[in-house]
């Protein structure tokens, strides 16, 4: 699991302690021949929490489709194939970005998953002025905090 994954998982899990909601956020462990659709799972018995979050950290101010993202064994692009694991599932899907510069952790978003397939099918990556539209996650003594999901 990548720091900023575990990071992910660690403010979604404060989140719900602060604001004294019943949920959980969580990583499968990842197995060399098992699919893993998304990094972050997060269970919650209110709808608006039960999602998934793909995690990306990059040393770059713009995220792209063809480089930051993959193609599986079958040629399926992973943006397609969590799209269909969010549809399967009935979870709300998001992109957690963080946009590193000099290798220090600087700017995190979430973004709504339906932003990422607009922009994915309009074949333009995610600018961090784009991503700044999402929830950003704080940066505060080390950690993300996650104050809403609500986006801008």
């Amino acid at each position: 699991m990548s720091d900023f994954e575990r990071e992910v998982v660690q403010c979604f899990n404060r989140f719900f302690t602060a604001q004294h909601i019943r949920g959980f956020a969580y990583r499968l462990k990842q197995h060399k021949f098992s699919t893993q659709y998304v990094d972050v799972l997060v269970d919650c018995i209110n709808p608006s929490y039960y999602c998934a979050v793909e995690c990306k950290s990059i040393g770059d101010k713009k995220l792209y489709f063809s480089q930051h993202f993959h193609a599986d064994k079958k040629n399926i692009h992973q943006v397609d194939a969590i799209s269909g694991f969010l549809e399967k599932t009935g979870r709300v899907g998001y992109l957690a970005v963080e946009f590193r510069t000099a290798g220090k952790p600087n700017e995190a978003f979430l973004i709504p998953w339906t932003i990422v397939q607009e922009h994915f099918s309009e074949n333009r990556g995610i600018t961090i002025d784009d991503a700044r539209q999402g929830t950003q996650l704080v940066r505060a003594r080390g950690t993300y905090t996650l104050g809403s999901l609500n986006a801008k």
